[in-house]
């Protein structure tokens, strides 16, 4: 073990990292991995369902979880496929918001229980009144650094009459109220910050749609038809057991930075995401060791996430922030 921690501290110290998953490298992704198999393997399976039940808790107290192996993209085109139909409306946050509005137009052609597809800026959500089957926002877009609080989200669904879709990829973990929904989607890697593999749908009534697809259709990973994310899920178990330490240590980050760059904040406080900022200024490093975050917008400026200290939990000071200028 103590091995381990020198390799954990010296790999950390090689490489700094500034983006938004996965998170600094923890002891316990690497110390908690052992042989498995999903089938007839007593202590896996135990663990399993520790896990689920903890990830479930953290998301707000679900009643199903499923997971698989696979990215955050993968668990959100599941979710899309099995459970949108009739008129849908997607909340215009950035580049990963208007992902949704693509997928949702291939899975409109692909299997025709979506009907029509509407999109807005999130600006304007508050003129929103027509009727619609589903709302669907990424409550957390780490393109361009804005939070949409789920409360303000659940009231937009609720004078929709609408059910509620969250891509929670940037949020899991680290905001709060995603029960409010109707159903989540999010990956292994960022607030949960875990290693990069698993996929997680968390839900309460179940999906309407039937998808003509071995992977795609929700109900083969529920019935668990194919080789899920054991040892992701080893990896978690100590994780979650510190998960309010290590997320202790995203929010001190993420505090210290927007006091460093306050004159350059482009978001309202009660629009800021624990995971990322974004400032109207080119961020660089003092070193070569940073891993600078590239997102995927055009809107200028830079954006920091806060997820590099992870590995020292309830120690971490934000010192890593003393390298950027």
């Amino acid at each position: 073990m103590h091995s381990l921690k020198n390799l954990t501290k010296k790999e950390n110290e090689k490489k700094i990292i500034f983006t938004a998953g996965p998170a600094s490298l923890i002891n316990t992704n690497l110390s908690n991995i052992k042989p498995c198999f999903g089938r007839g393997d007593k202590e896996y399976l135990k663990t399993e369902k520790k896990v689920l039940n903890k990830i479930k808790k953290i998301a707000g107290g679900f009643e199903n979880i499923a997971r698989f192996q696979g990215s955050g993209s993968l668990a959100i085109e599941i979710m899309m496929a099995n459970y949108l139909y009739g008129n849908i409306i997607i909340i215009n946050t950035g580049y990963y918001a208007q992902r949704l509005h693509t997928i949702s137009n291939q899975l409109k052609s692909l299997f025709g229980y979506i009907k029509k597809i509407d999109i807005i800026d999130w600006k304007e959500i508050n003129s929103l009144q027509k009727k619609y089957d589903w709302v669907i926002a990424c409550p957390t877009e780490t393109s361009c650094g804005i939070k949409i609080p789920i409360k303000t989200l659940s009231k937009v669904a609720k004078r929709c009459k609408s059910k509620l879709m969250l891509d929670a990829t940037g949020s899991i973990g680290l905001e709060n109220d995603h029960e409010l929904a109707d159903v989540i989607s999010f990956s292994s890697c960022k607030g949960l910050f875990g290693l990069t593999g698993a996929g997680f749908i968390c839900y309460n009534k179940k999906f309407k749609n039937y998808i003509p697809s071995f992977y795609l259709n929700l109900q083969n990973h529920i019935d668990k038809k194919m080789t899920g994310p054991y040892q992701i899920l080893y990896s978690l178990e100590k994780i979650l057991e510190k998960h309010s330490d290590i997320k202790y240590s995203v929010i001190i980050n993420k505090k210290k930075f927007m006091k460093k760059m306050k004159n350059f904040l482009t978001v309202k406080n009660e629009n800021q995401p624990n995971l990322c900022t974004h400032v109207n200024k080119i961020i660089k490093s003092k070193t070569k060791k940073a891993i600078l975050y590239s997102p995927r917008n055009t809107i200028g400026g830079s954006v920091v996430c806060h997820i590099g200290e992870a590995h020292l939990g309830k120690d971490a000071r934000g010192k890593i922030l003393d390298l950027l200028y």
